[in-house]
């Protein structure tokens, strides 16, 4: 008897054994669920739509490790903490957020759901399992400037703005510096529209900055109309999140690409394996996270100073907010032979001297 009943325990525990190896098999074969929350339609051509090529870059690289869901077209505010927490009781475990109006939202949510990652793109607040991440727009934005500076006669350049925040007080900015160097006296106009992604008041600001004398027109916003508008105006134009130049070919000179792929393989692997931790992540020309395609209609002698440029800030030569830069009040905000830091540029909220339009209160 003995004999029989430990042979039924050898079997009993066998068969537990079998059982927790196939379990632990099961969950290594099931997929991590990332989920995606977009400011815009993924048909915006600008920065929804780059942040979904990134999502569908993740999917191809990572193949059946992931399984991933977005949401497009979410507001800001309430809505976003919505989607946000139904992203995250659905079994979610990575959730990416990709609008500045959806920090603090996504910080609440992060707290509730401890056991799920979360990153937030462009803002500043970051918990156990909350990063951050964004692009240095900038650097891209400096040698629009330069191509600004050698492509005007009127002098004047517009801007479409979206909201006052940091990143794009940084970009405006960064224009301005190209054009103090590269040509004295020319000026940034700036007209804010207090949206992302709305094609007709995207427009209406463009005719409105080419009605005063604008003849390259920029865009912090998300779909091509500015730069479509550039072109039925005859001005040139510079694209903002995705290559624009399919969309007005004979208006664009470069364009502000933001190639989110490496980022969102990089940091989807890290979490399959363990190994991810929260930071604030800046990705540059360096890391190919910002790409500036040149057009041909930029003439081949500015188009290879604009690569010089190029060259030099991918390499760490250069950087486009090195001192001294002074405020629109004359105020030294980095001193000769300073370089801004990280947290300088995240905190910018002045226009550098030669803007003469007014920072909104």
């Amino acid at each position: 008897m003995q004999h029989c009943r430990l042979s039924h325990l050898l079997r009993a525990g066998l068969l537990t054994a079998v059982a927790a190896t196939a379990s632990m098999t099961a969950a290594a074969d099931t997929p991590l669920k990332v989920g995606f929350v977009y400011i815009g339609p993924i048909g915006d051509h600008g920065w929804t739509y780059q942040h979904d090529q990134g999502r569908k870059a993740l999917e191809a690289q990572l193949g059946d490790k992931v399984e991933t869901t977005y949401v497009e077209s979410v507001p800001e505010g309430a809505d976003a903490e919505r989607v946000i927490r139904n992203l995250a009781s659905s079994g979610h475990k990575l959730i990416y957020t990709t609008s500045f109006g959806y920090m603090n939202p996504t910080a609440k949510v992060a707290k509730m759901f401890p056991d799920v990652t979360f990153e937030h793109a462009t803002g500043y607040k970051r918990d156990k399992n909350l990063g951050t991440y964004l692009a240095r727009s900038y650097e891209a934005r400096y040698v629009g400037g330069f191509l600004a500076a050698k492509m005007t006669k009127s002098k004047v350049v517009g801007y479409v703005a979206s909201f006052p925040i940091p990143e794009v007080l940084r970009d405006i900015n960064a224009i301005q510096l190209a054009l103090n160097k590269y040509n004295p006296g020319a000026e940034v106009k700036v007209m804010w529209i207090n949206t992302w992604f709305d094609p007709g008041k995207e427009a209406d600001a463009a005719n409105a900055l080419i009605d005063q004398g604008a003849d390259v027109i920029f865009q912090h916003t998300d779909s091509p109309a500015p730069a479509q508008t550039a072109e039925r105006r005859g001005v040139y134009a510079v694209g903002y999140a995705s290559d624009m130049l399919s969309f007005a070919p004979k208006a664009i000179l470069t364009s502000v690409v933001n190639n989110w792929a490496p980022y969102y393989v990089s940091t989807t692997q890290s979490v399959l394996d363990g190994s991810w931790q929260p930071r604030d992540y800046w990705g540059g020309m360096a890391e190919d996270v910002v790409q500036t395609p040149l057009s041909d209609n930029v003439p081949a002698a500015i188009k290879a100073e604009a690569e010089t440029i190029i060259a030099s800030i991918r390499s760490g030569e250069f950087h486009p907010f090195t001192g001294p830069i002074k405020d629109q009040s004359g105020q030294v905000r980095i001193p000769e032979g300073s370089v801004a830091s990280d947290a300088d540029l995240a905190g910018m909220d002045f226009y550098v001297e030669g803007i003469q339009s007014e920072l909104p209160k």
